[in-house]
């Protein structure tokens, strides 16, 4: 089986989360609602904000889930705002939301990684 690159795994991480974070919040959780527009404006939105959080956390050598987290999340809000116009709610409302969704599937995810490769470690 091959390895990701591991300079590329963190912006493939990055853009999952995001545009995980983006794809539900435009639906609104109704994930029978998700369309190919729907889609191709979450993707967008998430391999963006992916790159800018994968180069400022790279340039900041940032390692720790809790700034991982922020970064990528206020980084998906922004991303979000002027990546396409709010689905519901006022203005920045959705982008709000989806950077909060973003930072949250990104601490979830890492922390459940870490604990994966420390049992590993353990293990071997």
């Amino acid at each position: 089986m091959s390895q990701t690159n591991p300079k590329l795994a963190p912006f493939i991480e990055y853009a999952a989360e995001s545009t995980t974070a983006c794809l539900v919040t435009m639906v609104q959780g109704n994930l029978l609602a998700v369309t190919i527009s729907h889609l191709v404006i979450a993707s967008q939105t998430g391999v963006i904000a992916g790159a800018i959080a994968a180069v400022a956390l790279l340039f900041a050598k940032a390692r720790n889930r809790k700034i991982v987290a922020i970064v990528l999340g206020a980084v998906t809000a922004v991303v979000d705002f002027f990546a396409h116009p709010a689905m519901f709610g006022p203005v920045a409302v959705e982008a709000i939301i989806t950077g909060v969704g973003a930072g949250i599937l990104s601490y979830l995810i890492g922390s459940i990684v870490n604990a994966i490769r420390v049992r590993r470690a353990v293990t071997d």
